[in-house]
């Protein structure tokens, strides 16, 4: 296949820079900019490699707006995903630069930052009405839904007339002087609505529907001919970017759905600003994104390192124990009503027995394969007792004595290296159900739901208020999933997640686990590649892409290529002075379990590694981020550096934890004089955080953080990579555990005045021997990260820190 030239040229270097929102690009960006504009006019796709401060962000805005804008383009939208929320920031930082530096005649490039509901609905952010964090998706559905059956065919009134009663209550409680008489207010701005949620239709004898005003008003604003563009109550044309306050500021003040005119607004605007959810998951493309998914979207994948693991987990399926208990229950109930009057019984509060036989008609869904469906659904259960129950009476003996000293599990249901049926469709295929119920399952399973939705609608039951989601559509897809999927690229498990449930009895694994059956695709590469090869061409960037060639294979940018899809390369360095940073390699005893052994054992390898760390915390006027393998290192690592005489500085140690935790641990280790952060470098600390200026002076990677190769999950992924690509434990496990490695170092340089010491402790990265990672640093960092024996870091620092002092 004939290569094209995407470099710069002459000619069209400067169509972009009006678009471009500094004075002058580094030539890095000139070139990329030339390069992405060049390859997506081709429908491909440009990998670059970055080193932090190259200027990605703004070179990847600049391509695609200005393909978005030139008249001979197809490109309509550029749609950003990113995992990290700090690049989220970023993107946001960027495009509002980008606006105040364009031409006085040119209009603002229109943006909009796409969040979750819990960040925009007017209830879960003040948590009122019986709608928080934890709920907000269900309670959600379920208001919209009994909101909808109110204003729907035969329905008892209109959406105007919910939203205009739920501001006439507000009205009335105010004018009768009332105390409590307040508007729910978010995002700075009053709404119409009071704080608690309306009912329609309550009376002394009646309990009334409870409904959603917000959704009500959009409902109502939304025309006959159902164009969503028409329900935004703001002219956001001449606005710029739209985030997510502003958002709910615009449109919960006019009384209507902030997630909603979030929806209506995706493909009117310029530049989605989202994460991978909105172009990688099948649920949130399906209900809501669908429509940025197509070939006039320029995609820029930020942080595409991490592209592979997080599609992974998003294409992979799983069904919980309590999923299966749910759908049970679901199913028996849609058959009861059939049952009892088949027996000549008619028991009050069941299903209609015509309204089952009707719907189930209408769906070409037979008596016979709901029952089938309930049976196996009961027996699968029972099976997956015993098989949980084996696994710890014979894995974790005295369990029942002590449930509160457990670990979560991985419960294999075959061998991990040797692809094969798994053991639960052979107990199926054992126990007689056949391709019919699996094949059949995601049929009856949606008629299911659709029966007792429409049974509680008939009933009355709607009004009772329940937010709860069927079980039984998504417990019939993964099982449908489970039969189809392949045994070579996917690997199926019981996971065992630790919890605790007084209400399950004392001797039952159910007290201390949730279970949960897991499809997981291990090869997500073809996945990435077809949702890729959706869009119309784009970016895929990081600081960490090397080596690209395997970058290439995992993310499908190789089935790209050879469907005539071209792909472009470039690896930017770090174009800050060299004198600014000094750039170690340490030779020290490989941190391998069998050269350390358990954490505070003393021998050669971890003093070597508490002298290298203690030296360059000793040696450093500053902060000194230490990463270590895992969390459980880092607390031994931490534990080292208290007591290590060379380090007067505090020690702070970063654990496993939630974000209000890690954010002020972060806080803490940015104010005042220097002190020592030590954490895992798998953990969040050593990647997306923002350690600008003076927050890091010094970083020290110590040993190379390869996933625990024990996990069977673990197993299964690199044994399908070797099928795949011939290279199971360099692709799946050595390169990712580098780019990890790398993306802390990058934590320290992040512009040109900035200084600052790397140091990656391990024999791996200093010389070349049969498990050693230097080959996966990209040229640049090999030339950088020079070799030094652990005696000669003390000098190296100190030479370092003189001429900076």
């Amino acid at each position: 296949m004939a290569t094209a030239d995407y470099t710069v040229t002459e000619a069209t270097e400067d169509a972009w820079r009006d678009v471009f929102g500094h004075d002058e690009p580094y030539p890095e960006q000139a070139d990329g900019v030339e390069a992405a504009r060049a390859v997506a006019s081709d429908d491909g796709y440009f990998a670059l490699e970055g080193a932090c401060g190259t200027g990605k962000t703004m070179l990847a805005l600049t391509a695609g707006i200005d393909l978005v804008r030139d008249p001979d383009s197809d490109f309509e939208r550029v749609l950003v995903l990113t995992s990290v929320k700090q690049q989220l920031r970023q993107f946001e930082a960027d495009l509002r630069t980008i606006n105040d530096g364009l031409p006085d005649d040119w209009r603002p490039v229109s943006g909009l930052t796409v969040v979750g509901k819990a960040d925009v609905c007017p209830y879960a952010r003040e948590n009122r009405g019986g709608v928080d964090t934890t709920n907000v998706y269900d309670r959600c559905e379920g208001l919209r839904e009994r909101t909808r059956d109110l204003v729907g065919d035969g329905g008892e009134t209109t959406a105007g007339a919910l939203a205009e009663q739920a501001r006439r209550a507000q009205t009335g409680l105010a004018d009768t002087g009332e105390d409590g008489a307040n508007y729910l207010e978010t995002a700075d701005e009053p709404t119409p609505y009071l704080p608690e949620m309306p009912e329609h239709g309550g009376s002394a004898t009646r309990e009334g529907v409870e409904y959603c005003p917000f959704y009500a008003q959009y409902l109502d604003d939304l025309p006959e001919d159902g164009d969503p563009a028409e329900a935004i109550p703001f002219d956001f044309a001449d606005r710029g970017l739209i985030d997510a306050e502003e958002l709910v500021g615009l449109s919960a003040g006019h009384g209507t759905c902030p997630h909603s005119v979030m929806g209506a607004l995706l493909p009117e605007v310029e530049v989605v600003i989202g994460n991978y959810y909105h172009a990688f998951d099948p649920t949130t493309v399906g209900g809501f994104t669908g429509a940025l998914v197509d070939d006039a979207t320029f995609v820029v994948c930020d942080e595409a390192h991490m592209l592979e693991p997080r599609v992974r987990d998003l294409v992979s399926d799983g069904v919980a124990d309590a999923s299966l208990r749910d759908a049970e229950n679901e199913l028996t109930r849609v058959l009861q009503p059939v049952q009892f009057e088949e027996s000549g019984r008619r028991v009050e509060g069941t299903t209609d027995a015509d309204l089952v036989r009707g719907e189930l008609a209408d769906a070409e869904v037979s008596l016979d394969e709901v029952k089938l469906l309930a049976e196996f659904v009961r027996d699968l259960r029972e099976e997956l007792d015993r098989r949980v129950e084996g696994f710890l009476d014979a894995e974790r003996r005295g369990w029942r004595d002590d449930p509160t000293d457990l670990d979560d599990e991985e419960i294999p249901l075959r061998d991990p290296e040797e692809p094969g049926v798994d053991e639960i469709t052979e107990w199926a295929r054992d126990a007689g159900y056949g391709e019919k119920v699996w094949a059949r399952a995601e049929q009856v399973g949606a008629v299911v739901a659709r029966i007792l939705d429409e049974a509680e609608e008939e009933d009355g039951e709607a009004q009772s208020g329940s937010d709860r989601q069927r079980a039984a559509p998504g417990v019939g897809r993964t099982l449908n999933a489970w039969y189809r999927c392949d045994h070579e690229t996917y690997f199926r498990e019981l996971e065992l997640t630790r919890t605790w449930d007084e209400t399950e009895p004392p001797d039952s694994w159910r007290r201390p686990y949730n279970a949960r059956l897991a499809l997981h695709n291990c090869v997500p590469a073809d996945a990435i590649g077809e949702r890729l090869a959706d869009f119309g061409g784009g970016v895929l960037m990081s600081a960490t892409l090397a080596p690209l060639d395997v970058f290439r294979e995992v993310t499908g940018l190789n089935y790209l290529e050879s469907e005539g899809r071209p792909v472009e390369e470039r690896t930017y360095g770090l174009g800050f002075p060299e004198g600014n940073r000094a750039s170690f390699a340490v030779d020290a005893p490989k941190f391998t379990f069998a050269n350390r052994g358990q954490p505070g054992e003393d021998n050669e390898t971890r003093r070597a590694y508490v002298d290298a760390a203690g030296e360059v915390t000793a040696a450093t006027p500053g902060n000194v981020l230490v990463g270590m393998p895992s969390y459980g290192e880092a607390e031994w690592m931490a534990g080292a550096l208290e007591s290590d005489p060379r380090v007067d500085k505090p020690v702070l140690l970063d654990e496993s934890s939630d974000d209000a935790v890690t954010e002020s641990l972060k806080a803490d280790f940015f104010a005042g004089d220097g002190k020592v952060l030590v954490t895992s470098i798998r953990g969040t600390l050593t990647e997306g955080v923002d350690y600008e200026g003076d927050r890091l002076a010094a970083a020290v990677v110590c040993g190379v953080p390869i996933i625990n190769t024990s996990s069977p999950r673990t197993r299964a992924v690199k044994t399908a990579y070797d099928r795949e690509f011939g290279s199971g434990f360099e692709t799946a496990l050595t390169v990712p555990a580098v780019r990890k490695a790398r993306q802390a170092i990058g934590r320290v340089i992040r512009g040109p005045e900035e200084v600052g010491v790397r140091c990656l402790v391990d024999a791996r990265y200093a010389r070349e021997s049969w498990n050693a990672v230097r080959e996966y640093l990209p040229e640049y960092e090999r030339e950088e990260f020079r070799p030094v024996s652990p005696d000669m870091l003390r000098f190296g620092l100190e030479r370092f820190w003189e001429g900076h002092r």
